[in-house]
């Protein structure tokens, strides 16, 4: 029994695997400003597209993994990570459990707690058919044609989210590559034409921002429920203003108390200076 989830994007690349990250669902860096409703140009892909891209909440529930190789182990770190209880499925399914701790996931900072060991199953046996019907999400990864075939035609017959690995005709949902710091979830998609590409463009813009926007996100989530504890609208607040100004600066420089205080003047009715 383990958890944690490797930080390497599903789609490929190093980095992270957001297992049901997304990216941004309206405009903008804080939602302000005109939505683009002007259509994306043709890109080749092996998705029935364009994709919808949602976060999904999996904490507490049931997921199957069925596999026992390197991909595998990834789905299932990356699922046990955003706190869902995981199911491995595969003959060779202890592998999972070499595999995480070849990868030194089971120990050490940033690897799973142990609350979340307990949200890791592992059944060394075939997959048997109709299972999928009693999960919430899966993910096939065997390697094996037949068998994630017969996963992702179990998973669609009951309703239930599927994705396989490296087979997007076969996904009724594709994993992207992510970056996380913080709470913020930055994931990349080319709905399946190009992994190597979404990669490439999540590890760029983990670059452009740097791990200090996840201290950013915390200092505005903190403004932000004091304006809801106040009763005051969060819309009242000239967020743009504030992001646009020394804030943003002040946080990668290590001066938060600076950027607390001038998010504190901004929500209070004063520019920042």
């Amino acid at each position: 029994m383990i958890a944690d989830v490797d930080t390497r994007p599903t789609e490929t690349g190093p980095i992270e695997t957001g297992p049901l990250g997304t990216g941004p669902t309206d405009t903008g860096p804080i939602g302000t400003g005109p939505i683009d409703w002007a259509p994306e140009p043709p890109a080749t892909s092996s998705v029935d597209g364009p994709l919808f891209p949602v976060g999904l909440v999996v904490r507490g529930r049931r997921c199957l993994v069925v596999g026992g190789g390197r991909v595998a182990a990834r789905k299932a770190r990356a699922l046990l990570r955003c706190g869902a209880a995981v199911t491995v499925v595969a003959p060779e399914a202890h592998e999972v459990l070499r595999l995480l701790h070849e990868e030194g996931a089971l120990a050490g900072e940033g690897t799973v707690g142990a609350s979340e060991e307990q949200l890791l199953e592992v059944q060394a046996r075939h997959y048997e058919r109709g299972e999928a019907a009693g999960y919430r999400l899966v993910v096939a990864a065997t390697g094996d044609p037949d068998v994630d075939a017969a996963v992702y035609e179990d998973a669609e017959a009951a309703g239930t989210w599927v994705n396989s690995a490296d087979d997007p005709a076969h996904c009724s949902m594709v994993l992207p590559a992510v970056w996380r710091t913080g709470t913020v979830t930055v994931a990349v998609s080319t709905d399946g034409a190009s992994p190597a590409l979404a990669a490439w463009l999540r590890s760029q813009v983990a670059e452009s921002m740097g791990e200090h926007v996840g201290l950013l996100a915390a200092l505005l989530g903190e403004a932000r429920h004091q304006l809801q504890d106040e009763g005051r609208p969060t819309g009242s607040v000239d967020w743009l203003a504030i992001l646009e100004g020394p804030v943003p600066a002040w946080v990668a420089e290590g001066r938060l108390a600076e950027a607390r205080a001038a998010i504190s003047a901004a929500i209070a009715g004063d520019p920042p200076g």
